[in-house]
């Protein structure tokens, strides 16, 4: 079925099909906000069901213009090789080896694609070996016994773990050159790490929809949903000509930092209690070719005490719009706009008398992250490049450019026990029905969407799920039926997905 299925979609991609009229006001699916979320959906829509007519509908006047731009996230392809944070304990590698399994099964997605014609891989992912590095004794046995744990999981073999100077010196020369010899340091390196360009990468998902008759509306800001007696979900919108509406049987919100808002809008109780912190981020941006070519690695290291997850220093190698670059940061900013073009009431926007109390809860438990913030926001431009220069020691200032990233929306959830919990990751939220869902919260969201939508598929659409869908996304995703990974396995994914994608892996 799903062979069949993709035959013809390259053909309605080889025919161009003239886009539906704009004065259309039905959709089988209706999918809120342009990033890579609801492309990562719609994408599978349009494989699953190529008849339905997908209607995308986002605020900007571009795609991915937000969380998913390809300057507004690190573009690293999240699979567990670098991200300390997810090891607090290095004895306990289950996170982190859950997200390397998601993120093999978005590779696989991609990699399915872009064998049938459907994607262009060369536009969005590279290979960039990702590292971590730690300086003095105490971070140094963390990472050993990180090491350690994670050698022992299939996913990831390959692994290489180094405190001999010269070593580190051949895998990040930068990070090492103009470094006191007495200085303690030690790394950790996987050389089958990735560089993903989300905007990119959005951009040809959602050529995937539009190719056979869904629809992308620009410019369009939806200002409520509602049902109507039929059940139909009432998607108002506005955009410079006015207002107008879509009905639809299924809406998924996917618009970043304004999905709990919109969610709120529709009274769905499922997130009653949650609320959002904005956080927001900038980096230092190098793109001068005799530096950038001799970094080819994404280079992570230790948070600061307090530091939210997604300001874990890291030194990075860039590929956009095919051009490398370097990046280090983040450096958190404030500001209460839950999107980078969105406005400063947008916070406030979504307190509610349900949630207000979570949120001080959440705030109570997490001083140090108040600390760390304000400790930011109060640094000079010299202490910023210090923090660079941790990673980098003879970077030069004339060098490196400030530059805004995208903003954020940290979950914090109700609990029993603590009433508000700041949440790292996402969360899928669902309505009862399943006529209605969202995503909520942060990173690593963008590298694992595929697993994330496929959940999403199951819950909202359990019959098809059950009769169809599920078959035919297993051919697509096999690592989706895996439940034990062996050394063999991993390495024939690698290989599979790495030809379909054009990875070279450079030791």
């Amino acid at each position: 079925m799903l062979t069949r299925t993709v035959r013809k979609l390259v053909t309605c991609m080889a025919t161009s099909p003239t886009p539906p009229s704009p004065t259309d006001t039905h959709a089988d699916v209706v999918l809120i906000g342009g990033g890579i979320m609801s492309a990562t959906l719609g994408s599978m829509l349009a494989v699953l069901e190529p008849r339905w007519r997908v209607v995308v509908l986002e605020r900007a006047g571009a795609l991915a213009s937000e969380s998913s731009d390809a300057w507004n996230n690190a573009g690293t392809g999240h699979s567990g090789f670098c991200e300390l944070n997810y090891m607090p304990d290095p004895t306990n590698g289950s996170k982190a080896s859950i997200i390397a399994a998601q993120f093999l099964a978005s590779r696989q997605w991609w990699s399915y694609l872009a064998a049938q014609g459907l994607l262009d891989p060369t536009t969005f992912i590279s290979t960039t070996a990702h590292m971590d590095v730690v300086f003095g004794e105490h971070d140094i046995a963390y990472l050993r016994e990180r090491f350690d744990t994670l050698i022992t999981d299939p996913l990831f073999g390959g692994m290489e773990f180094s405190d001999d100077p010269s070593v580190i010196a051949r895998w990040a020369p930068l990070v090492m050159e103009g470094r006191p010899a007495a200085q303690r340091v030690a790394a950790t390196r996987h050389p089958g790490g990735t560089d993903v360009d989300f905007g990119a990468l959005t951009r040809g998902l959602t050529t995937v929809i539009t190719s056979c008759g869904g629809e992308v509306r620009l410019g369009h800001d939806v200002r409520s949903l509602r049902r109507d007696a039929s059940g139909s979900w009432v998607v108002r919108c506005r955009n410079r000509d006015g207002e107008f509406s879509v009905r639809s049987p299924q809406v998924f919100v996917g618009a970043g930092g304004h999905a709990l808002r919109l969610l709120q809008r529709a009274h769905l109780p499922e997130v009653r209690g949650y609320a959002v912190l904005p956080v927001g981020a900038a980096f230092l941006r190098c793109s001068d070719p005799t530096v950038v070519s001799r970094h080819r690695s994404k280079v992570y290291g230790q948070a600061a005490v307090g530091a939210p997850p997604m300001s874990v220093p890291h030194l990075d190698r860039r590929v956009v719009d095919g051009t490398p670059h370097l990046m280090f940061g983040p450096y958190a900013t404030f500001s209460t706009k839950l999107l980078t073009r969105g406005r400063w009431t947008d916070f406030f926007t979504t307190v509610r008398s349900h949630n207000m109390v979570v949120i001080l809860a959440a705030m109570v438990q997490n001083v140090s992250l108040i600390r760390y913030l304000i400790g930011q926001l109060a640094a000079r431009p010299r202490h910023r490049f210090r923090q660079l220069q941790r990673y980098y020691p003879r970077a030069r200032r004339d060098q490196w450019t400030l530059v805004a990233a995208g903003q954020r929306a940290q979950l914090i959830t109700p609990d029993r026990r603590r009433i508000g919990v700041i949440q790292q990751g996402t969360e899928l939220i669902v309505s009862a029905d399943g006529s209605m869902s969202g995503l909520l919260g942060a990173s690593p969201g963008a590298s694992t969407a595929v697993p994330i939508m496929v959940d999403l598929l199951r819950r909202c659409f359990p019959d098809r799920w059950r009769d169809r869908w599920a078959e035919a996304m297993s051919v697509a995703i096999p690592a989706l039926t895996t439940a034990r990974w062996s050394p063999e396995l991993v390495r024939d994914v690698h290989a599979t997905t790495g030809r379909s994608l054009g990875l070279v892996t450079h030791r």
